[in-house]
């Protein structure tokens, strides 16, 4: 889609409901995850079920109402070296997914180690977060379970691993604790985050590996070192409970969404609150009464990092431009849980509460060449840094994102 027009649906997938399935198994999709090189996409589609779908869905154009269970069929067909949709029986309800940066050099010889049958090749690897604080971590190619790691007292609801391919994995619990894992040594736990008083829902790693996000059932978000494993600074500036929040591709900014209706946009190396996108009602067929009618549940950074995507209760995926206070295009979608974007542009994966997903179209714009010089040198400065440097006033602010 250009810039100021709607998203449109690409295509829809929907889970079977085997009738052997107890009624009372959840059903929701609470997580959706592109792999970073795009070739893979994992969705926890209920029931202990995540599909692992290569990217892209076929051909480049899909019909609506596409079926993954039509494709899997289809998918046998193809050449033996084509890769193959899988489905991983976690035993337990998945809240959480993430994929590690690939390729890892060093899973090499952990994987060889670990498991003598995986072949001795670098591997892309996926890790489910689960209803009984258990953490599967998968081989993709092959569909294998390779380590359980065991820590966490609850629900594991989210996961992220660190950038930079070094295999350290960080998960977020509703025993209201974060964890860190060294998968380079069989999944060793490292570290333990303790501070929050209410249920974590979510953990996301900053670009440059310095930082980590956390979003608990309360009004403060934690930031804390990577290096250090000790808390920065606390965000103070939601009126309820913060439950999403992402980096910006360049680290320099920190978005977070809330019960409360906004999106709060920060400067994460100084604390400072830069904007606030607030969610109003659209449909006036809605009940106003109900102060819970736009809590937020989801907010994802564009990868070029010049866009916001949210998904609220009021059954509305919004995309924002950066630099502007009010969305530049919606699109009607019914109990949105997740969203997040396709590594390379152009697409919005989005998850519901009856376990489907469904693919928008997303903004593909050429940065200016004055936003991808801000982007590069942002990827190695901090705020600090910026403000140091003998350069104009106006360039300053340009560069650290005071210009809206």
């Amino acid at each position: 889609m250009e810039a100021g027009e709607e998203p449109l649906l690409l295509a829809e997938l929907k889970p079977g409901r085997p009738h052997q399935f107890d009624w009372k198994s959840s059903c929701e999709t609470w997580s959706v995850a592109f792999s970073p090189d795009g070739s893979w996409f994992a969705w926890s589609q209920g029931h202990c079920i995540v599909k692992l779908i290569p990217w892209p869905l076929e051909e480049q154009f899909i019909p609506k109402g596409f079926e993954a269970k039509s494709r899997s069929s289809k998918n046998e067909t193809k050449g033996r070296g084509s890769p193959k949709e899988k489905t991983l029986d976690c035993g337990q309800i998945v809240w959480g997914l993430a994929f590690s940066p690939w390729p890892s050099p060093p899973s090499r010889r952990l994987w060889a180690r670990h498991s003598p049958q995986v072949p001795d090749v670098s591997c892309l690897i996926l890790a489910t977060g689960l209803n009984d604080g258990q953490i599967k971590i998968w081989e993709v190619q092959t569909g294998l379970l390779l380590l359980n790691l065991s820590g966490h007292q609850d629900v594991v609801r989210d996961l992220s691993f660190t950038p930079s391919g070094s295999l350290i994995l960080v998960s977020a619990s509703r025993d209201k604790t974060l964890r860190i894992w060294d998968l380079n040594k069989h999944g060793k736990q490292i570290q333990v985050l303790s501070g929050h008083l209410q249920w974590v829902y979510c953990c996301s790693i900053s670009p440059d590996c310095s930082m980590l996000c956390s979003a608990a059932g309360e009004k403060s978000v934690f930031l804390w070192s990577m290096r250090s494993y000790t808390l920065i600074r606390k965000l103070e500036g939601h009126q309820s409970s913060v439950v999403s929040c992402d980096f910006s591709p360049d680290s320099a900014l920190l978005v977070t969404a809330s019960y409360d209706t906004n999106v709060i946009m920060w400067d994460p190396y100084t604390g400072e609150r830069l904007r606030s996108l607030h969610h109003t009602q659209v449909d006036p067929a809605m009940d106003d009464s109900d102060v819970h009618i736009s809590s937020l549940r989801s907010v994802c950074f564009s990868p070029e990092g010049l866009y916001l995507a949210t998904v609220a209760d009021d059954r509305l995926l919004r995309i924002w431009a950066l630099e502007l206070k009010t969305p530049i295009a919606f699109a009607p979608m019914t109990n949105g849980l997740c969203c997040t974007f396709f590594p390379h542009g152009g697409v919005i994966a989005t998850g519901t509460r009856d376990g489907h997903v469904q693919f928008w179209t997303a903004p593909r714009v050429l940065s200016s060449l004055k936003h991808l010089c801000r982007k590069a040198l942002r990827s190695f400065l901090t705020t600090y840094q910026v403000l140091a440097l003998p350069i104009p006033k106006k360039m300053k602010e340009f560069l650290t994102y005071r210009t809206f």
